[in-house]
């Protein structure tokens, strides 16, 4: 790992706002920074039968979610927002994999923001901040943050693929966390397998890796079993990985 250097958090802001708009040196000087936050998420998983090198990578997929899905309209520190979704992610996968359970309170806590921000709205005809959220609701804004981004839209199976998700640079980042995918090439040759994929397995790809459905979810999306699914998936990320080779 690369050493790292401590920066303000206005400085974390400010390289995650050009790490979000493709300025590759300030997402790699933003993960380099961000090395001991991610560890120490990611020290919480030990002993759930994943290997830390493993878990690690996990977490840096959840980081890489975070600064793409960064606002600074959120009114919060980009590491107050990045430690959820580094959470979410692992949590994700560990669930996929049968290791943890869903938690309800997250559900709970997604209903309740939702109708404080619809009444809040009709008050004063604008989004409230994340920390009004989490003052009104009398929870803290890491757990805000991850019940607002555990709501994703949904997809029927008839839905269309969305080309430019799938065509983007950023499938690279979100699919395999290594050095090579900064290449140029590699990121084309990527590009060009996704387009070779059949139409079911684009589908999956979209929705689990862009509109963070769980395997269980998308097997109801797609009117498979959740093994199909896990199959499918482990079949695509080699087709992927093979593209690299």
């Amino acid at each position: 790992m690369d050493s790292f250097k401590l920066l303000s958090a206005d400085d974390m802001n400010s390289l995650a706002i050009k790490a979000k708009n493709g300025d590759t040196k300030a997402k790699e000087e933003l993960i380099n920074a961000n090395y001991p936050l991610i560890k120490s998420v990611v020290k919480r998983y030990i002993g759930k039968g994943v290997d830390y090198d493993d878990l690690y990578q996990i977490g840096t997929i959840g980081f890489l979610k975070a600064i793409n899905n960064f606002d600074v309209s959120f009114n919060v520190k980009f590491t107050t927002y990045a430690v959820p979704m580094i959470n979410g992610e692992i949590k994700r996968f560990l669930r996929d994999d049968g290791l943890i359970k869903v938690s309800r309170a997250i559900k709970s806590l997604r209903i309740k923001i939702k109708h404080f921000v619809d009444e809040y709205q009709k008050l004063y005809n604008k989004m409230p901040q994340v920390s009004e959220i989490s003052i009104a609701l009398n929870e803290t804004e890491e757990d805000v943050i991850t019940a607002m981004e555990s709501e994703k839209s949904s997809v029927s199976i008839d839905a269309k693929i969305d080309e430019s998700d799938l065509n983007s640079g950023l499938v690279v980042d979100k699919l395999l966390v290594s050095d090579s995918t900064e290449n140029m090439l590699d990121k084309i040759a990527i590009k060009e397998a996704i387009k070779k994929l059949p139409e079911r397995e684009r589908k999956i790809l979209l929705l689990r890796y862009f509109r963070d459905k769980t395997q269980s979810e998308v097997a109801e999306i797609i009117q498979v079993s959740q093994v199909q699914v896990s199959r499918i998936e482990t079949k695509i990320l080699q087709t992927l990985k093979d593209a690299l080779k």
